[in-house]
């Protein structure tokens, strides 16, 4: 859902379309086409495109995307009113493309474009969606691979939706999943997570993901909890039902505190009731916080959905083919 119009495009669809969002990627954004547009002769010839969407950038690259796509009549270059955010700028290159086999990666080339030849033959085999699985993580720390591990588990102990782990947006799709993928209405989109909750055949492709050509990390710890926080609340429950376990744990920690509180009363000459008060006050009030945080945080994701505004707004698109504007 967009604020401008898509053009129309008349022509055949191609056999496969790679999808890069983009955001301050003025360093690596030409070896990037470069690599992406070799990769996609060795797979499909002359028949694919590329689209790129740049989210908001800074510095250089919407300058250089445009140069890219009006000399190269493959790749069509899409800039959004502002950083709308990676998966808001992935769905919008996922609604303009045209593709029937759609190739989602990032401009990093931390993920190798020239996987693309073996991922389309591995989908040939009956895979209607084929995801790259890292054994191995180049130039990260040690700190975010197990901050990555700990999320997916955790991300797969609160929810019933099968979400594989070391796996990120780098994936290939079919144009029946795009397409249902697309039907979603999410506001908040955790995109792996709804691949992964469509169903359909799923496959996984191992490989090594490489360190960043150039530039430096766009996911800070800030939008990786993010991000977090949107996979935890737009694919399951279970925080609230941990707030109603707390509960029940807080008034069985009160029992106990009253049955201690009326034997000392009974049978010993203490004084009594300021210490015990206390913890029970902290212990309550620290639960109750708790506990209404997590209910604001789904009342406010309820708020921002019924809202119903656009995902993101298109401010303008490029490309060497003359195209008519949607009416």
């Amino acid at each position: 859902m967009i604020a401008t119009a898509l053009p129309r495009d008349d022509r055949p669809r191609p056999r496969v379309s790679v999808v890069v969002p983009c955001f301050n990627e003025e360093e690596v954004i030409a070896e990037t086409a470069r690599r992406l547009g070799a990769a996609c002769v060795a797979a499909a010839g002359d028949d694919y495109e590329i689209v790129f969407v740049d989210d908001g950038s800074r510095d250089r690259t919407w300058e250089l995307l445009q140069a890219i796509a009006r000399a190269d009549a493959h790749v069509v270059a899409l800039s959004l009113s502002r950083n709308f955010g990676h998966q808001l700028a992935l769905s919008a290159g996922l609604q303009l493309c045209r593709g029937e086999r759609i190739l989602m990666i990032d401009a990093d080339l931390q993920d190798p474009p020239e996987l693309l030849a073996p991922m389309m033959a591995a989908m040939d085999q009956g895979a209607d969606v084929v995801y790259g699985r890292r054994t191995e993580r180049q130039g990260e720390t040690a700190f975010k691979t197990g901050s990555a591990s700990l999320f997916y588990r955790v991300l797969n102990r609160l929810t019933d939706v099968d979400i594989p782990e070391n796996v990120g947006d780098f994936r290939l799709v079919t144009r029946p999943v795009l397409d249902a993928l697309l039907a979603l209405p999410e506001q908040h989109r955790f995109v792996r997570g709804l691949v992964a909750w469509l169903g359909f055949r799923q496959v996984a492709f191992p490989y090594v993901r490489a360190e960043r050509f150039a530039g430096v990390t766009k996911y800070p710890l800030r939008r990786m909890l993010r991000l977090a926080v949107d996979a935890i609340t737009g694919f399951s429950v279970v925080p609230l039902r941990i707030s109603i376990w707390a509960a029940l744990g807080c008034f069985g920690v009160a029992l106990a505190v009253m049955a201690y509180a009326l034997v000392s009363w009974l049978f010993f000459d203490v004084v009594r009731g300021w210490a015990s008060l206390t913890v029970l006050l902290a212990l309550f009030a620290g639960v109750q916080l708790a506990c209404l945080g997590i209910l604001g945080e789904y009342v406010g994701r309820m708020f921002m959905e019924s809202k119903r505004r656009p995902l993101y707004i298109v401010r303008e698109i490029v490309t060497a083919l003359p195209v008519d504007p949607a009416p």
